[in-house]
């Protein structure tokens, strides 16, 4: 069995030139695909540049460093970042660590902070449209099904309805959308 404390992690930093975004996107799935059939591979994590910078950030665990190791050694990782290279601004940055010690912060990653009245404009902007579509959509629901439209259970639902569409659907797209102003 394998311990917490015999596993590695490595963390490739690539700086993706702006204009090869598209094509570095297809060849991370590509590479995070054949990473996960490698012996020993136990997952990745994949952080995506936000604001204006181009840094990602690949973090993989491997169960061993013998296996990372074998990994980075490997002709199917030499023959992704040959095929990569021209689309980077820098060449890749590899930091490897062992055991539970390692916690990561990308030192090139600033927090980003929305100013609050940005934020409440946003905010206000994807839920009030949301507050006079969604009751029109129900209102047919809640006329055939009376329970329903009793007034607590009828604004559950829409309270629900609002809230998932909010957290699942809307805000991550809309946010990203208005990054350059919120963020500004």
């Amino acid at each position: 069995m394998i311990s917490v404390n015999d596993t590695a992690t490595l963390v490739v930093q690539h700086d993706v030139q702006v204009t090869a975004k598209n094509r570095y996107e297809e060849w991370l799935k590509d590479i995070a695909l054949e990473a996960q059939n490698f012996p020993g591979h136990m997952g990745v994590n994949i952080i995506r540049p936000h604001g204006t910078s181009t840094m990602y950030t690949i973090v993989l665990r491997f169960e061993s460093t013998d296996r990372l190791e074998s990994w980075l050694q490997s002709d199917i990782r030499k023959r992704f970042i040959e095929e990569i290279r021209p689309a980077l601004a820098n060449e890749e940055k590899l930091e490897m660590e062992t055991g539970l010690e390692y916690w990561f912060t990308p030192p090139e990653m600033k927090q980003l902070h929305a100013k609050p009245f940005k934020q409440f404009l946003i905010t206000l902007s994807a839920i009030f449209p949301l507050t006079i579509v969604v009751p029109w959509l129900w209102k047919p629901v809640f006329t055939l099904v009376p329970l329903l439209g009793q007034p607590i259970i009828s604004n559950f639902v829409l309270a629900v309805v609002i809230v998932y569409l909010m957290v699942y659907v809307i805000m991550a797209r809309y946010t990203r959308l208005v990054a350059k102003w919120l963020f500004s």
